[in-house]
């Protein structure tokens, strides 16, 4: 997975290279575009800011215990494969445009709440099977993902991103990732 992400961020890099250089490929990947500087830094602060939430609030549901170590193959996919990936497809395939902003919104809140069930805090599969694990750990880290979710969506349309680059939304998912690795 995480070779298919560098391979997604090559693909993606090329088609943002040949927007820059005014020959747009027309079936480039969706937000292969330049974006400002400041956009990518609000970006950043935004996901941070979304984390200290989250570790504060865990800290005083006492839930800061049960977070997971990461491995440092699993850390190298969470930052370089997972953003790639998960902005492609949640934030660039999965963004409705030109439907108007209440059936934009929609869907972003819509593929926000998929977003947050698939990752897995509500649920576990392991050797023992399948299972719901609806317990205060998993709803608390499920809304921080809903929440992140929103937040990149928002990264993605907002003004501040004029040509609607996935940038931004990269950064800020590695960014979020690597202040939450220990």
């Amino acid at each position: 997975m995480t070779a298919a992400g560098i391979y997604g961020g090559k693909l993606w890099n090329d088609d943002r290279r040949s927007a820059q250089a005014g020959a747009a490929n027309p079936r480039a990947l969706p937000g292969a575009t330049n974006a400002p500087g400041r956009a990518v830094l609000i970006a950043i602060a935004g996901g941070w800011v979304i984390l200290a939430a989250e570790t504060i609030g865990e800290s005083a549901l006492g839930l800061a215990a049960q977070q997971s170590r990461m491995t440092w193959l699993f850390a190298l996919y969470s930052v370089a494969g997972a953003p790639i990936i998960e902005e492609l497809i949640f934030r660039g395939w999965l963004v409705v445009e030109n439907r108007g902003r209440a059936m934009m919104g929609g869907a972003a809140l819509g593929a926000s709440v998929g977003f947050a069930a698939l990752h897995p805090f509500l649920w576990r599969w392991d050797d023992a099977g399948f299972a719901f694990t609806f317990d205060a750990k998993g709803w608390f880290s499920a809304t921080a993902v809903f929440a992140t979710s929103l937040w990149l969506y928002v990264t993605r349309l907002a003004a501040w991103n004029p040509s609607r680059s996935l940038l931004p939304c990269f950064a800020a998912h590695a960014a979020k990732i690597l202040g939450s690795w220990r």
